[in-house]
């Protein structure tokens, strides 16, 4: 029991837990993993349990690998054998197997993925006779998905209004297309499971009997239905034993919730409470900020996070004058960081609340020449729906683009199949010509040559988007590529094809998805709004060539660009967090929800509390990009966390804080995040304009310009491997040639 010594004496006090139920509450970076993995060990070593009787439940598979490895490290090979130990769909679906008499399904049942399931739905929606466009697949669907988290079946689906007619007629027929298919979707293997050990006792004692300890980890990230089966494999010992943090529960929008941690301490009065306050991951600078921001959330049991690390860094605050600046700040405070060897590459991250916040990100990764990776989504340029908007500007600069014409001659539906567009694709091919002409000509409807070619079910659609194709292509000339962009998006009214943002209130992962979907078009128009004076072949050879860098490896000793909700459960040594402006963090769609302006702040604390060494937390003044941008406000978030604790200044001069005494936002004195670079206060400028210099990345530079302004120089160098940078002499680290 060697391994119960390097425990502090909370996880100790955890660890050797007597019998009954444990709530442990882990704050970030406070081992819970070894907590959870040691009072396995503990309980096969010192208390006698046999493996057999053990249930672990975790919500990765990667973790659970991680944990049957640790406890083998500790105990032995053979340690965790018989050990029912997994994520909670594994867990389910063997025991859905081995009890499948009781379900109305076969033990060989097979498990549908998320494209077999919308498919499904696409399929009853259409059997209905309903518009696909006002009931789309992806949010009916999440309807249900949500439904089923909360343990509602089809029978029971509230209805308030048609919409949700609709989707109680929908889900009961795709439930019976499961069945009928021996088939069940994820959210099934845990309603089958709780509703198995609700409805029948004498497998609920069965089962409950045989795990005579019930372990869960991430147990904030719970839902409805598992906190219920849960709570029947515990209901012959209550020797249940949860680790979780509510503060850390941001996966509303896939249905956690994060009051079962209430529901615990309801349904088990006598629970032991334990507390995980030492933090081995960050700076104690880092965890006061942490600690400001989430000590103003409500409903909540109060932690006081502390490490034995020291104080480290201040948190270093920069508003940036717009969001370019925003994005090259970031780029080259990693550099600098990089050069100083205080850091590697890879241990610093950039968060960000939306993915479409990425593409300035990778844009100014890429004009530095400095490699990165992304992380939880695609890179920005090969996003699907910017590849479908990129795809029909493509398609009006080229017509016979056929990978273009592939990929959106059915978005949105518009009942073009494969076996009308192969025809298309064998007309074309018998008259010498491409696809995308042929189409053209099809508008002309029956006068068209190639007509006769095509069922009438067929060549009508084809000739609509032909006309659509026609009217662009002639309009082109005379719009900016912005109007272009417009006039396309609005003609195919793609914003209802990917936007769910009506059912962004039922909480459900496909709704958020559609907002963030439609967000990276809007992303993609700023770009767009940037050559209203060039042309559209400028535009799509800049796209192209940006794209191009997405072949970039994932394995390289790399910063990693990522979103909050990704970052949790990572660490970084430095993370930049970007967009604190009120309506980025919090996100604008949260402003009238309260529940939701809660998440959104567990968000930010979730991100502060990722880095171990330096925080950065940047805001921009304006957004919106060059030639049209809007005047930001600061998150009201930063209002929490106390002066004393950060450090910088505002481009702009102003405060961010209305006090009537001075604060560090608007101290006129600017401070490096850096300790080796110091303000230059009352000095004569350094460099002049000639010198040349040297840059630890950049290499070679000649000085075009420089100022003091604010307390520090400002240079302008332009390096023959980036062009022209502006630099802040006190974080460039240039020396003099």
């Amino acid at each position: 029991m060697d391994f119960l010594d390097k425990l502090n004496p909370q996880q100790r006090k955890a660890v050797t837990a007597g019998a009954g139920p444990v709530l442990v509450l882990a704050g970030p970076g406070s081992g819970k993993t070894r907590v959870l993995t040691q009072r396995v060990a503990y309980l096969i070593a010192n208390e006698g349990v046999r493996p057999y009787r053990i249930l672990a439940v975790t919500f990765t598979n990667k973790a659970a690998r991680e944990m049957q490895s640790r406890v083998e490290n500790l105990l032995g090979s053979d340690a965790t054998q018989g050990m029912m130990l997994g994520t909670f769909h594994s867990i389910c679906a063997r025991m859905l197997r081995r009890e499948s008499q009781f379900l109305p399904l076969e033990s060989n049942f097979v498990i549908f993925d998320a494209d077999d399931q919308e498919r499904i739905v696409k399929a009853v929606i259409k059997e209905f006779n309903l518009s696909d466009k006002l009931y789309r697949a992806s949010s009916v669907h999440a309807a249900i998905s949500n439904a089923k988290n909360e343990l509602i079946g089809a029978d029971d689906y509230p209805i308030t209004n048609y919409k949700d007619e609709v989707v109680k007629r929908v889900y009961a027929e795709y439930q019976k297309r499961l069945i009928a298919s021996n088939a069940v979707d994820f959210d099934d293997l845990l309603v089958y499971t709780a509703r198995l050990l609700e409805d029948n006792p004498a497998v609920r004692e069965k089962y409950a009997r045989r795990f005579e300890h019930v372990l869960v980890d991430e147990f904030q990230d719970t839902n409805l239905a598992q906190y219920t089966l849960l709570k029947h494999l515990a209901s012959a010992h209550h020797n249940i034993f949860v680790v979780g943090d509510p503060d850390q529960s941001v996966y509303r929008w896939r249905g956690a919730d994060w009051r079962n941690v209430q529901r615990f301490e309801q349904d088990y009065p006598d629970a032991q409470v334990i507390l995980l306050e030492q933090n081995y991951r960050s700076r104690q600078t880092i965890l006061d900020a942490a600690m400001s921001v989430i000590d103003r959330a409500q409903h909540r049991r109060k932690k006081n996070l502390f490490t034995e690390r020291g104080a480290g860094e201040k948190v270093y605050f920069y508003e940036a004058p717009d969001d370019y600046a925003e994005a090259s700040f970031v780029v080259d405070s990693i550099a600098q960081l990089v050069a100083s060897r205080d850091f590697e590459p890879g241990d610093c991250a950039v968060m960000y609340r939306t993915n479409a916040q990425s593409r300035l990100l990778e844009e100014a990764f890429l004009q530095a020449r400095l490699p990165y990776r992304l992380v939880g989504a695609q890179r920005f340029y090969g996003r699907r729906e910017v590849k479908d908007v990129i795809a029909f500007l493509r398609l009006v600069y080229n017509p016979a683009d056929e990978a273009s014409l592939d990929r959106v001659i059915n978005v949105p539906p518009r009942g073009i199949g494969d076996k009308t567009l192969t025809t298309l694709h064998l007309v074309a091919r018998q008259h010498n010509t491409s696809a995308g002409l042929v189409l053209l000509d099809l508008a002309r409807g029956s006068d068209s040559p190639f007509w006769a070619s095509f069922t009438g079910r067929a060549a009508i659609p084809l000739a609509d988007f032909g006309a659509s194709l026609a009217n662009w292509k002639a309009a082109s000339p005379a719009l900016t590529v912005a109007e272009l962009f417009d006039r396309i998006v609005n003609d195919l009214n793609y914003k209802a094809y990917i936007d769910d943002e009506s059912d962004t209130r039922r909480t459900s992962a496909s709704a958020g998805e559609g907002v963030d979907r439609w967000e990276n078009v809007q992303e993609l128009r700023r770009v767009a709004i940037e050559y209203d004076t060039r042309t559209l072949d400028e535009f799509l050879e800049n796209v192209a060539l940006v794209s191009d860098q997405d072949t970039l490896k994932d394995n390289i000793n790399a910063p990693t660009l990522l979103t909050l909700h990704a970052a949790k459960g990572l660490e970084f040594g430095a993370v930049f967090i970007v967009g604190l402006d009120d309506g980025i963090l919090p996100h604008s769609r949260s402003f009238d929800e309260p529940e939701a302006m809660e998440e959104e702040r567990r968000l930010f604390y979730v991100g502060i509390t990722r880095a171990k060494d330096r925080l950065y937390l940047i805001r921009s003044v304006q957004r919106g990009g060059r030639g049209y941008a809007e005047e930001t406000y600061p998150s009201r978030y930063l209002e929490d966390i106390p002066d004393n604790l950060l450090v910088g200044k505002s481009r702009t001069g102003r405060g961010i804080k209305s006090r009537t005494s001075e604060s560090i936002w608007n101290s006129p004195r600017p401070l490096s995040p850096f300790p080796k670079g110091q303000g230059i206060r009352d000095r004569e400028a350094k460099f002049r304009a000639g010198t040349r210099v040297k840059h630890p990345v950049w290499g070679d530079g000649i000085v075009l310009d420089s100022k003091v302004q604010d307390d520090d120089e400002i240079v302008d160098v332009v390096f023959e491997s980036v062009g022209i940078k502006r630099l802040a002499a006190s974080l460039a680290n240039l020396s003099v040639i």
